[in-house]
């Protein structure tokens, strides 16, 4: 499936990253990670995402010509969707994400320059943190989230105490190990989305296949937080 042009990255622009980021989470706060995706097969795995129930797209700048496959999603994802890139780790990317009209910027770690470099661009900050004293101070440099990570490594009792002593409101997305079957724990613990990499897509994988496991995560995390 190949999404039909809707809207251009100038159009995009104009309504302002933050509020569909905030839209966008709250429609389904699943992060698909499309890790090494290249850009002749974006479009169709993006498609059976968007089909499926996400709205959140990150092609992480560890990919095949990144940027290209960021500047498709752009051009093409329909209103509602939010598009951006992962392992940020400069505040020069930050600066090539702004010029294409991406709306995410995500990190594997809390580097506060990045953070800031972001905030100023007008894009959404999803920080990558660990520890409470990363946490916090990606909170305070302005993190719209904070993606927990390596989750399942850490797990959800870890999870538990990081949401303790974050200030209320505080989006977490635990990342890094989870499936289908793990997001039951870490909802329980307080996370506020998920975000799924090889679980969900890794190299290879056609879109049909996407399209199928998109489906049972965005109904797994329906029937979690309506019963």
């Amino acid at each position: 499936m190949v999404i039909a042009p809707m809207i251009d990255a100038q159009g995009a622009a104009a309504g302002g990253a933050i509020a569909r980021f905030d839209a966008a989470f709250t429609t389904m706060p699943l992060v698909a990670v499309l890790r090494g995706v290249t850009p002749d097969e974006v479009l169709h795995i993006a498609g059976a995402l968007i089909a499926a129930g996400f709205t959140m797209l990150e092609v992480p700048l560890n990919s095949p010509e990144p940027f290209e496959s960021i500047a498709l999603l752009q051009a093409h994802c329909p209103p509602g969707v939010v598009v951006g890139a992962g392992t940020v780790l400069t505040p020069e990317n930050v600066g090539r994400l702004a010029a294409l009209g991406a709306d995410l910027v995500v990190t594997p770690n809390t580097d506060t320059t990045v953070v800031d470099a972001t905030v100023r661009a007008g894009l959404v900050p999803v920080i990558g943190c660990m520890t409470p004293s990363e946490a916090l101070q990606a909170t305070r440099h302005g993190a719209r989230a904070l993606k927990v990570f390596p989750a399942a490594a850490l797990g959800p009792a870890y999870l538990r105490d990081i949401r303790a002593v974050l200030p209320p409101h505080t989006r977490i997305v635990p990342l890094g190990g989870i499936d289908r079957d793990s997001m039951a724990a870490f909802r329980a613990a307080g996370a506020d989305g998920f975000g799924f990499g090889s679980s969900l897509y890794k190299p290879g994988r056609t879109a049909a296949e996407v399209g199928a496991l998109a489906r049972t995560l965005v109904t797994t995390w329906r029937t979690l937080t309506t019963g």
